[in-house]
Protein backbone atom coordinates (compact mmCIF):
# COMPACT_ATOMS: atom_id res chain seq x y z
CA UNK A 1 0.00 0.00 0.00
CA UNK A 2 2.88 2.49 1.03
CA UNK A 3 4.59 1.79 -2.58
CA UNK A 4 1.51 2.47 -4.55
CA UNK A 5 1.14 5.72 -2.95
CA UNK A 6 4.68 6.15 -3.58
CA UNK A 7 4.34 5.81 -6.92
CA UNK A 8 1.01 7.49 -7.58
CA UNK A 9 2.28 10.82 -5.91
CA UNK A 10 5.84 11.58 -6.71
CA UNK A 11 5.45 14.77 -5.77
CA UNK A 12 2.93 15.17 -3.47
CA UNK A 13 1.09 18.55 -2.37
CA UNK A 14 -0.58 18.11 0.94
CA UNK A 15 -3.71 19.55 2.76
CA UNK A 16 -4.83 19.57 6.09
CA UNK A 17 -8.55 20.02 7.22
CA UNK A 18 -9.75 19.46 10.79
CA UNK A 19 -6.92 18.28 13.41
CA UNK A 20 -4.50 15.80 11.00
CA UNK A 21 -1.69 16.71 9.11
CA UNK A 22 -2.94 16.89 5.34
CA UNK A 23 0.66 17.61 4.41
CA UNK A 24 4.20 15.37 4.14
CA UNK A 25 6.11 16.96 7.30
CA UNK A 26 9.54 17.75 7.39
CA UNK A 27 10.78 14.07 8.25
CA UNK A 28 8.61 12.37 4.90
CA UNK A 29 9.74 15.03 2.09
CA UNK A 30 13.38 13.59 2.11
CA UNK A 31 12.26 10.33 0.51
CA UNK A 32 9.97 12.63 -2.64
CA UNK A 33 10.87 14.89 -5.34
CA UNK A 34 10.14 17.31 -3.32
CA UNK A 35 8.40 20.84 -4.23
CA UNK A 36 8.73 22.45 -0.89
CA UNK A 37 12.95 22.40 -1.27
CA UNK A 38 13.52 21.10 2.21
CA UNK A 39 17.03 19.72 2.88
CA UNK A 40 16.02 15.71 3.58
CA UNK A 41 18.90 15.26 6.04
CA UNK A 42 18.30 17.98 8.22
CA UNK A 43 14.73 17.11 8.47
CA UNK A 44 15.05 14.22 9.63
CA UNK A 45 16.27 15.72 13.05
CA UNK A 46 13.37 17.20 13.27
CA UNK A 47 11.54 14.15 15.05
CA UNK A 48 13.99 12.90 16.79
CA UNK A 49 15.09 16.10 19.61
CA UNK A 50 13.67 17.05 22.86
CA UNK A 51 11.36 19.69 21.61
CA UNK A 52 9.89 17.09 19.24
CA UNK A 53 9.69 15.00 22.53
CA UNK A 54 8.11 17.89 24.32
CA UNK A 55 5.46 18.29 22.16
CA UNK A 56 4.34 14.55 21.91
CA UNK A 57 3.62 14.46 25.29
CA UNK A 58 1.89 17.76 25.04
CA UNK A 59 -0.53 16.63 22.80
CA UNK A 60 -0.65 13.60 24.49
CA UNK A 61 -1.94 15.13 27.59
CA UNK A 62 -4.14 17.08 25.28
CA UNK A 63 -5.44 14.04 23.63
CA UNK A 64 -6.54 12.78 26.82
CA UNK A 65 -8.18 15.85 28.71
CA UNK A 66 -9.97 15.55 25.39
CA UNK A 67 -11.06 12.29 26.36
CA UNK A 68 -11.81 12.85 29.65
CA UNK A 69 -14.07 16.25 29.82
CA UNK A 70 -15.64 16.24 26.40
CA UNK A 71 -16.70 12.23 26.62
CA UNK A 72 -18.33 12.61 30.20
CA UNK A 73 -19.50 15.89 30.01
CA UNK A 74 -20.66 15.92 26.60
CA UNK A 75 -22.26 12.19 27.36
CA UNK A 76 -24.00 13.76 30.55
CA UNK A 77 -25.39 16.67 28.43
CA UNK A 78 -26.98 14.20 26.17
CA UNK A 79 -28.48 11.61 28.40
CA UNK A 80 -29.93 14.71 30.46
CA UNK A 81 -31.47 16.09 27.18
CA UNK A 82 -32.91 12.78 26.46
CA UNK A 83 -34.16 12.18 30.16
CA UNK A 84 -35.71 15.20 30.73
CA UNK A 85 -38.29 16.69 27.88
CA UNK A 86 -38.88 20.03 29.36
CA UNK A 87 -35.12 20.84 27.99
CA UNK A 88 -35.80 20.35 24.87
CA UNK A 89 -35.72 23.71 22.97
CA UNK A 90 -34.36 24.65 19.81
CA UNK A 91 -30.87 26.19 21.73
CA UNK A 92 -30.72 23.38 23.46
CA UNK A 93 -30.70 21.23 20.67
CA UNK A 94 -28.43 22.62 18.76
CA UNK A 95 -25.95 22.61 21.68
CA UNK A 96 -26.41 18.51 21.42
CA UNK A 97 -25.21 18.23 17.62
CA UNK A 98 -22.18 20.13 18.51
CA UNK A 99 -21.88 17.89 21.92
CA UNK A 100 -22.70 14.63 19.58
CA UNK A 101 -19.63 15.57 17.41
CA UNK A 102 -17.58 16.37 19.96
CA UNK A 103 -18.43 13.13 21.58
CA UNK A 104 -17.92 10.99 18.89
CA UNK A 105 -14.53 12.64 18.25
CA UNK A 106 -13.59 12.19 22.19
CA UNK A 107 -14.68 8.50 22.31
CA UNK A 108 -13.89 7.17 18.34
CA UNK A 109 -10.88 9.27 17.12
CA UNK A 110 -8.84 10.40 20.06
CA UNK A 111 -7.84 6.73 21.04
CA UNK A 112 -6.52 6.25 17.33
CA UNK A 113 -4.75 9.68 17.70
CA UNK A 114 -2.86 8.64 20.90
CA UNK A 115 -1.83 5.55 19.78
CA UNK A 116 -0.44 7.38 16.38
CA UNK A 117 0.85 10.28 18.12
CA UNK A 118 2.32 9.36 21.18
CA UNK A 119 2.60 5.67 21.43
CA UNK A 120 3.99 4.77 17.87
CA UNK A 121 5.73 8.15 17.25
CA UNK A 122 3.31 9.04 13.91
CA UNK A 123 2.95 5.83 12.36
CA UNK A 124 -0.69 4.76 11.40
CA UNK A 125 -0.57 0.88 12.19
CA UNK A 126 -4.87 0.62 11.28
CA UNK A 127 -5.26 0.78 7.75
CA UNK A 128 -6.45 2.88 4.98
CA UNK A 129 -10.11 2.21 5.80
CA UNK A 130 -9.79 3.77 9.55
CA UNK A 131 -7.43 6.23 8.32
CA UNK A 132 -9.63 8.20 5.86
CA UNK A 133 -12.27 7.55 8.64
CA UNK A 134 -10.43 9.24 11.34
CA UNK A 135 -9.69 12.10 8.67
CA UNK A 136 -13.08 12.48 7.98
CA UNK A 137 -15.06 12.30 11.32
CA UNK A 138 -12.82 15.12 12.59
CA UNK A 139 -13.49 17.42 9.89
CA UNK A 140 -17.15 16.64 9.98
CA UNK A 141 -16.56 17.68 13.41
CA UNK A 142 -15.01 20.57 13.15
CA UNK A 143 -17.78 22.04 11.00
CA UNK A 144 -20.46 20.75 12.40
CA UNK A 145 -19.55 22.93 15.63
CA UNK A 146 -18.79 25.84 13.17
CA UNK A 147 -22.36 25.68 12.00
CA UNK A 148 -23.69 24.73 15.43
CA UNK A 149 -22.60 27.60 16.87
CA UNK A 150 -23.25 29.95 14.21
CA UNK A 151 -27.40 28.80 14.48
CA UNK A 152 -26.77 29.43 18.51
CA UNK A 153 -25.92 33.12 17.75
CA UNK A 154 -28.33 33.72 15.33
CA UNK A 155 -31.13 31.82 17.31
CA UNK A 156 -30.08 34.35 20.16
CA UNK A 157 -29.92 37.19 18.14
CA UNK A 158 -34.06 36.42 16.47
CA UNK A 159 -35.07 36.03 20.16
CA UNK A 160 -33.57 39.37 21.59
CA UNK A 161 -33.37 42.08 18.64
CA UNK A 162 -36.41 40.73 17.28
CA UNK A 163 -38.70 39.06 19.29
CA UNK A 164 -42.42 40.13 17.76
CA UNK A 165 -41.56 38.05 14.91
CA UNK A 166 -42.78 34.87 14.42
CA UNK A 167 -40.53 32.13 15.62
CA UNK A 168 -39.40 29.54 13.33
CA UNK A 169 -41.52 26.75 13.35
CA UNK A 170 -40.86 22.92 14.23
CA UNK A 171 -40.13 21.97 10.66
CA UNK A 172 -38.43 24.74 9.92
CA UNK A 173 -36.01 23.81 13.19
CA UNK A 174 -35.53 20.28 12.12
CA UNK A 175 -34.24 21.49 8.60
CA UNK A 176 -31.80 23.76 10.13
CA UNK A 177 -30.30 20.85 12.41
CA UNK A 178 -30.22 18.53 9.62
CA UNK A 179 -28.53 21.75 7.90
CA UNK A 180 -25.68 22.01 10.62
CA UNK A 181 -24.73 18.17 9.66
CA UNK A 182 -25.49 17.77 6.15
CA UNK A 183 -23.07 20.80 4.87
CA UNK A 184 -20.22 19.31 6.94
CA UNK A 185 -20.96 15.57 5.89
CA UNK A 186 -20.67 17.15 1.74
CA UNK A 187 -17.70 19.31 2.28
CA UNK A 188 -15.88 17.11 4.04
CA UNK A 189 -15.80 14.13 1.53
CA UNK A 190 -12.57 15.41 0.02
CA UNK A 191 -10.59 14.64 3.49
CA UNK A 192 -11.85 10.89 3.20
CA UNK A 193 -10.78 10.81 -0.71
CA UNK A 194 -7.68 12.38 -0.74
CA UNK A 195 -6.53 10.42 2.66
CA UNK A 196 -3.47 8.35 2.10
CA UNK A 197 -1.17 6.29 3.92
CA UNK A 198 2.72 7.34 3.22
CA UNK A 199 5.30 4.97 3.90
CA UNK A 200 8.95 6.02 5.22
CA UNK A 201 11.30 5.62 6.59
CA UNK A 202 11.87 5.44 10.63
CA UNK A 203 15.79 7.12 11.18
CA UNK A 204 15.54 5.57 14.69
CA UNK A 205 15.06 2.39 13.60
CA UNK A 206 15.26 0.06 10.22
CA UNK A 207 11.99 -0.45 10.00
CA UNK A 208 9.54 1.83 7.96
CA UNK A 209 6.47 3.85 8.65
CA UNK A 210 3.03 4.82 7.56
CA UNK A 211 2.09 8.54 7.83
CA UNK A 212 -1.46 9.14 7.18
CA UNK A 213 -3.02 12.03 6.28
CA UNK A 214 -4.75 13.83 3.68
CA UNK A 215 -2.40 14.06 0.70
CA UNK A 216 -3.45 16.03 -2.40
CA UNK A 217 -1.03 15.17 -5.84
CA UNK A 218 1.03 18.12 -6.56
CA UNK A 219 -1.18 18.71 -10.55
CA UNK A 220 -4.30 19.27 -8.14
CA UNK A 221 -2.90 21.96 -6.18
CA UNK A 222 -5.19 24.71 -7.86
CA UNK A 223 -8.26 22.54 -7.09
CA UNK A 224 -6.77 22.20 -3.71
CA UNK A 225 -6.19 25.80 -3.08
CA UNK A 226 -9.14 26.53 -4.31
CA UNK A 227 -11.09 24.14 -2.15
CA UNK A 228 -9.04 25.25 1.22
CA UNK A 229 -9.87 28.76 0.27
CA UNK A 230 -13.81 27.71 -0.11
CA UNK A 231 -13.48 26.41 3.34
CA UNK A 232 -11.76 28.94 5.02
CA UNK A 233 -14.68 31.59 3.84
CA UNK A 234 -17.66 29.07 4.51
CA UNK A 235 -16.21 27.85 7.54
CA UNK A 236 -14.16 30.09 9.17
CA UNK A 237 -14.58 33.70 8.10
CA UNK A 238 -17.92 33.97 7.21
CA UNK A 239 -19.06 32.49 10.87
CA UNK A 240 -16.79 34.28 12.92
CA UNK A 241 -18.09 37.18 11.20
CA UNK A 242 -21.86 36.81 11.16
CA UNK A 243 -21.56 35.52 14.88
CA UNK A 244 -19.35 38.80 16.02
CA UNK A 245 -22.26 40.95 14.03
CA UNK A 246 -24.57 39.26 15.66
CA UNK A 247 -23.43 39.86 19.49
CA UNK A 248 -22.28 43.22 18.67
CA UNK A 249 -26.35 43.98 18.23
CA UNK A 250 -27.21 41.93 20.47
CA UNK A 251 -24.88 43.54 23.20
CA UNK A 252 -26.09 47.05 21.88
CA UNK A 253 -29.85 46.14 22.71
CA UNK A 254 -28.71 44.78 26.04
CA UNK A 255 -26.62 47.55 27.47
CA UNK A 256 -26.98 50.39 25.76
CA UNK A 257 -30.29 50.86 25.58
CA UNK A 258 -32.33 51.96 28.52
CA UNK A 259 -36.08 49.75 29.48
CA UNK A 260 -38.84 52.46 29.74
CA UNK A 261 -40.87 52.49 32.56
CA UNK A 262 -40.91 51.01 36.10
CA UNK A 263 -38.30 48.09 36.07
CA UNK A 264 -39.51 45.78 38.49
CA UNK A 265 -37.38 42.93 40.28
CA UNK A 266 -38.49 40.33 37.61
CA UNK A 267 -37.58 42.49 34.66
CA UNK A 268 -33.99 43.42 36.01
CA UNK A 269 -33.11 40.05 36.91
CA UNK A 270 -34.69 38.73 33.20
CA UNK A 271 -31.77 41.33 32.01
CA UNK A 272 -29.01 39.99 33.81
CA UNK A 273 -30.14 36.83 32.91
CA UNK A 274 -29.91 37.63 29.23
CA UNK A 275 -26.79 39.69 29.47
CA UNK A 276 -24.54 36.63 31.50
CA UNK A 277 -25.78 34.63 28.58
CA UNK A 278 -24.45 36.96 25.95
CA UNK A 279 -21.22 37.37 27.77
CA UNK A 280 -20.90 33.18 28.00
CA UNK A 281 -21.58 33.33 24.39
CA UNK A 282 -18.98 36.35 23.62
CA UNK A 283 -16.63 33.93 25.34
CA UNK A 284 -17.20 30.69 23.42
CA UNK A 285 -16.76 33.04 20.19
CA UNK A 286 -13.30 34.57 21.88
CA UNK A 287 -11.83 31.27 22.56
CA UNK A 288 -13.28 29.80 18.83
CA UNK A 289 -11.09 32.50 17.29
CA UNK A 290 -8.43 31.93 19.51
CA UNK A 291 -7.87 28.38 19.03
CA UNK A 292 -8.67 28.14 15.22
CA UNK A 293 -7.36 31.20 14.04
CA UNK A 294 -3.64 29.86 14.73
CA UNK A 295 -4.20 26.83 13.28
CA UNK A 296 -6.07 28.19 9.40
CA UNK A 297 -3.24 30.87 9.54
CA UNK A 298 -0.48 28.13 9.87
CA UNK A 299 -2.43 26.75 7.07
CA UNK A 300 -1.78 29.28 4.93
CA UNK A 301 1.52 30.14 5.23
CA UNK A 302 2.52 25.97 4.93
CA UNK A 303 -0.01 26.01 1.61
CA UNK A 304 0.62 29.15 0.17
CA UNK A 305 3.92 30.29 1.12
CA UNK A 306 5.50 26.13 2.15
CA UNK A 307 9.25 28.34 1.71
CA UNK A 308 8.42 30.06 5.05
CA UNK A 309 7.42 27.21 7.07
CA UNK A 310 9.28 23.84 5.96
CA UNK A 311 12.43 25.21 6.16
CA UNK A 312 12.35 25.10 10.03
CA UNK A 313 13.72 22.86 12.03
CA UNK A 314 10.74 22.80 14.61
CA UNK A 315 8.43 23.10 11.96
CA UNK A 316 6.53 19.95 13.87
CA UNK A 317 7.04 20.71 17.02
CA UNK A 318 5.11 24.03 15.93
CA UNK A 319 2.41 22.33 14.09
CA UNK A 320 2.06 20.17 17.13
CA UNK A 321 1.27 23.44 19.81
CA UNK A 322 -0.89 24.71 17.28
CA UNK A 323 -2.78 21.91 17.16
CA UNK A 324 -2.99 21.56 20.69
CA UNK A 325 -4.37 24.81 20.95
CA UNK A 326 -7.09 24.06 17.99
CA UNK A 327 -8.19 20.88 19.81
CA UNK A 328 -8.21 21.76 23.16
CA UNK A 329 -11.44 24.44 21.58
CA UNK A 330 -14.28 21.16 21.91
CA UNK A 331 -13.03 21.51 25.75
CA UNK A 332 -13.74 24.95 26.08
CA UNK A 333 -17.17 24.48 24.58
CA UNK A 334 -17.76 21.74 26.81
CA UNK A 335 -17.33 23.75 30.32
CA UNK A 336 -18.58 26.53 28.86
CA UNK A 337 -21.99 25.02 27.79
CA UNK A 338 -22.00 22.09 30.65
CA UNK A 339 -20.83 23.25 33.70
CA UNK A 340 -22.52 26.95 34.13
CA UNK A 341 -25.11 27.04 36.83
CA UNK A 342 -28.31 26.54 34.89
CA UNK A 343 -31.49 24.14 34.75
CA UNK A 344 -30.04 22.12 33.03
CA UNK A 345 -26.79 21.38 35.41
CA UNK A 346 -29.59 20.78 37.89
CA UNK A 347 -31.07 17.92 35.90
CA UNK A 348 -27.88 17.23 35.12
CA UNK A 349 -26.86 16.62 38.60
CA UNK A 350 -29.55 14.58 38.86
CA UNK A 351 -28.82 12.26 36.31
CA UNK A 352 -24.90 11.82 37.91
CA UNK A 353 -26.66 11.14 41.71
CA UNK A 354 -29.07 8.47 39.79
CA UNK A 355 -31.92 10.48 41.43
CA UNK A 356 -34.04 9.95 38.32
CA UNK A 357 -37.49 11.03 38.93
CA UNK A 358 -38.46 13.74 36.34
CA UNK A 359 -40.17 16.83 36.84
CA UNK A 360 -41.90 16.90 33.72
CA UNK A 361 -45.59 17.99 34.11
CA UNK A 362 -48.12 16.20 31.34
CA UNK A 363 -49.99 19.35 31.43
CA UNK A 364 -47.27 21.65 30.40
CA UNK A 365 -45.98 19.61 27.83
CA UNK A 366 -46.62 21.96 24.78
CA UNK A 367 -45.43 24.49 26.36
CA UNK A 368 -42.31 22.99 27.97
CA UNK A 369 -41.55 21.71 24.61
CA UNK A 370 -42.54 23.84 22.21
CA UNK A 371 -39.14 25.00 20.25
CA UNK A 372 -40.21 28.56 19.53
CA UNK A 373 -39.65 29.04 23.20
CA UNK A 374 -35.77 28.86 22.29
CA UNK A 375 -34.65 29.56 25.65
CA UNK A 376 -30.83 29.39 26.19
CA UNK A 377 -29.68 26.67 28.97
CA UNK A 378 -26.99 28.83 30.64
CA UNK A 379 -29.71 30.98 32.09
CA UNK A 380 -33.59 30.77 31.96
CA UNK A 381 -33.73 33.25 28.81
CA UNK A 382 -37.78 34.98 27.90
CA UNK A 383 -37.90 35.58 23.73
CA UNK A 384 -40.04 39.11 24.63
CA UNK A 385 -37.59 42.06 24.66
CA UNK A 386 -37.44 44.01 27.48
CA UNK A 387 -38.34 47.65 26.73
Amino acid sequence: MGESNGSQLEVPYAGTHGYLPGFLPEPFTGSYDTDYGVPGDDALDASQGRAFFVATIVIGVVLVCIMLVCGIGNFLFIVTLARYRKLRNLTNLLIANLAVSDLLVAVVCCPFLLDYYVVKQLSWDHGLVLCASVNYLRTVSLYVSTNALLAIAVDRYMAIVHPLRPRMKHQTAYCLITGVWIVPVLISIPSAYFASETVYPDASSQHNKFFCAQVWPVDQKLYYRSYFLFIFGVEFVGPVLTMALCYVRISRELWFKSVPGYQTEQIRRRLRGRRRTVMVLIGILTAYILCWAPYYGFTILRDFHPTLVLRERNFLVAFYIIECIAMSNGMINTFCFVSVRNNTVQHLKRIVLFRWRSTYVPGKAAEETDLRTSSMPVTEIDCVRLK
